[in-house]
């Protein structure tokens, strides 16, 4: 695994500063049961980091206390840490919109019997991936059958009410790029999901979300041993639009650990970037209960420009679709 950070460290990327904070997003941990190459995780079945009930505690109190109003998990597999559903009902109880970041396949993982009924239950937030709405595509990036079992996990979601009208239930897909390059426009590629799903598998979403490859962790290493690192960074950078810098999610978003350690983004955990624009050191959630993070500076580096790029690429989808 190549170490991209020091491609990335000597960056003109703008200075940014934080907003309010509205969404804490914890990664529950690195094991998945998927190793996608497009993963910016580098997480995998090995994989063993996990949150424990310390940390889950404290990530809850800092939600409680910080005036945030999303719990934002993700991973690996958020599902598969064994503390998921306490998290889960002790945030919906403090009236917290509650996301989970689902690679949908996880729902047919043993263990995970009548998970689907619980994220119902609980009036979860499902971002489900599904990085194209061909087979081919989809079994290439991410494993061969992982398209039949999505598309059954999307047939069961559907059963409960997810991704209808009136429901409550939100449902929102996410497409990433094959390869090094840009994701197309967002809301036509939505019109096309709509259409490729409706009709050729009876299944329907609520949004799509159209998110750019970050050259960081496997995505990254991959892009060195091709020789293609450099190229792909010049894509982003040129593509850069000023515009998107308002809305990135770091400047209303803080990123959890496994271990309880805070960061600007997720892209940053995986990088080991600390909070804040210094070289201080890690930052840890015992720390932070009362902070005011309103103005204080966010690390930036040159895979912000994944941010950035064309139309912009949050955890919410592109920025000006």
């Amino acid at each position: 695994m190549h170490d991209t950070l020091p491609l990335l460290r000597n960056s003109d990327f703008p200075r940014l500063a934080r907003k309010a904070l509205e969404t804490v997003q914890a990664n529950l941990g690195y094991r998945c049961n998927q190793a996608c190459l497009h993963c910016h995780v580098n997480a995998s079945p090995k994989r063993t980091e996990a949150m424990d009930g310390e940390t889950v505690g404290l990530v809850l109190k800092l939600l409680a206390r910080s005036g945030a109003n999303t719990l934002d998990l993700t991973g690996g597999a958020p599902e598969l840490n064994p503390h998921f559903r306490d998290m889960v009902r002790a945030a919906r109880s403090l009236g917290a919109r509650v996301i989970d970041r689902c690679n949908l396949t996880v729902l047919e993982e043993p263990g995970s019997e009548g998970l689907a009924d619980f994220l119902a239950d609980q009036g979860v937030e499902i971002v489900a991936s599904l990085p194209c709405y061909l087979e081919d595509n989809v079994d290439r990036q991410r494993g061969a059958g992982v398209f039949a079992i999505s598309l059954r996990v999307l047939r069961r979601l559907n059963e409960l009410g997810y991704g209808r009208p009136d429901s409550g239930l939100v449902l929102n897909l996410v497409y990433n790029p094959q390869g090094p390059v840009l994701p197309p426009p967002q809301d036509a590629l939505e019109v096309a999901y709509r259409r490729q799903l409706k009709d050729r598998f009876g299944l329907v979403f609520n949004r799509l979300y159209a998110l750019a490859n970050m050259p960081i962790q496997r995505f990254g290493s991959t892009l060195v041993t091709a020789d293609r690192f450099e190229a792909y960074l010049s894509l982003l950078r040129g593509a850069h639009n000023p515009g998107n810098l308002d809305g990135v999610m770091c400047r209303s978003l803080v990123s959890v650990d496994w271990q309880g350690y805070v960061y600007d983004c997720d892209f940053n955990q995986m990088l080991g970037l600390p909070l804040g624009a210094t070289e201080q050191p890690r930052v840890h959630l015992r720390e932070l209960m009362e902070w005011a993070w309103k103005g204080r500076a966010i690390n930036v580096a040159d895979h912000c420009y994944g941010c950035t790029a064309g139309a912009g690429s949050s955890c919410g989808g592109a920025l000006n679709p």
